[in-house]
């Protein structure tokens, strides 16, 4: 069966609203299930609640999802290593941190995801893998794609255009890859690109690699397309009917608790407070009058919040005891535009009434601030 066109997917999921659990075992075998929702952090709890509430056993899923633009990062990631969180925020990019491990992947329409689902017994990220290059060459015989050795898939044996994650779970377990079909290059490369600089950290480093859109090599493709094939190929391989239904990750009817889940990945102690301990040290040229002036900053982080922190000050810059606050301040709050610009500014209210000691403080602010 063809895939309907995503344009009818809000009709669509007003009709799947109405089946409860029985839904998930209405087909025996294996099922193909498709997200009507481009919401990232709607998506990836889908992942989580059916590798939490599924007999992988007796059923095996294969879901299909697209997202709005995204930055996704790996469960042991450091977003201030991995992305220019900068401009996710002037763009208004998501960012979200998954449960699998892996690399950093920018998302949006114009990228496909797959998550394979089984037991942890029948786990075979490799075999998914070509599940997906045979359906690539059934659609187009010419593309020149294959399987690396890393679990990428590589487009003109230099161009990724899939990479790949997993989570293993005691009895369950998930395999979710990408699929470059027409994705804004220029927004991928530029928010990838961390502009930070003295960041010394443990957390798993993504590696960079040559990206090429499926798409650039032909232009008669399309995602419904892409989409349709590797459910074919999905059905043929686990002897299910070529069927893919929409669900709406909202419904909680038929994904009880995913409300939850799906708030869980959007809270800042998720997102930035699972980042593994880290440490920034850097110095500020800050140009003041007609001068560049060098203050040295170093910081320790942990669980996103700032653990130790240490600013070089040239002499005199500010009072020592307005210095002190300052630290004092610092040390314990989220390593976080938002709430540094709060406690600056509160401490900017008791400093004395001096205006050459106001513009000292509001230059240190913006750059501290810029620093996170």
């Amino acid at each position: 069966m063809v895939l309907q066109s995503l344009k009818n997917c809000v009709w669509l999921s007003c009709i799947l609203r109405t089946p409860k659990a029985c839904f998930w075992s209405a087909a025996s075998g294996g099922l193909i299930i498709q997200s009507v929702s481009n919401d990232v952090y709607q998506n990836l709890a889908v992942e989580d609640w059916i590798h939490d509430h599924m007999d992988l056993e007796k059923q095996q899923i294969l879901f299909l999802w697209r997202n709005s633009p995204a930055v996704v990062i790996g469960r042991h990631q450091n977003p201030w290593q991995e992305c220019n969180l900068r401009l996710l925020r002037q763009k208004n990019i998501k960012l979200a941190r998954r449960r699998s491990g892996g690399g950093t992947v920018y998302h949006d329409l114009g990228n496909i995801n797959l998550t394979f689902f089984t037991t942890r017994k029948k786990y075979e990220r490799l075999e998914n893998l070509k599940l997906i290059v045979k359906a690539l060459k059934a659609l187009r015989p010419q593309l020149e794609v294959h399987v690396t050795d890393r679990f990428d898939i590589l487009l003109d044996r230099q161009y990724k255009i899939s990479g790949t994650a997993a989570k293993l779970g005691r009895t369950s377990a998930y395999h979710h890859c990408t699929l470059l079909c027409n994705a804004d290059k220029f927004v991928l490369s530029s928010v990838l690109k961390s502009p930070y600089k003295g960041l010394k950290s443990n957390a798993t480093p993504s590696v960079p690699a040559l990206v090429k859109n499926l798409f650039e090599d032909d232009p008669s493709l399309t995602s419904e397309m892409l989409l349709d094939a590797i459910a074919k190929e999905y059905a043929v391989q686990h002897k299910i009917n070529h069927h893919i239904t929409l669900i709406n990750p909202a419904d909680e009817t038929l994904l009880p608790g995913i409300s939850d889940k799906t708030k869980e990945l959007q809270t800042w102690e998720w997102v930035y407070g699972k980042t593994p301990k880290f440490s920034v040290s850097t110095c500020l040229n800050m140009a003041y009058k007609d001068s560049v002036l060098d203050v040295k900053v170093n910081m320790d982080v942990k669980h996103g919040r700032i653990e130790a922190c240490n600013i070089d000050l040239p002499e005199q810059w500010l009072p020592p005891g307005l210095y002190s606050e300052l630290v004092k301040s610092l040390t314990g709050s989220k390593f976080c535009p938002n709430e540094t610009t709060t406690l600056l500014t509160a401490l900017l209210r008791v400093c004395p009434q001096d205006n050459e000691l106001h513009s000292r403080w509001s230059l240190l602010c913006e750059n501290m601030i810029r620093l996170m």
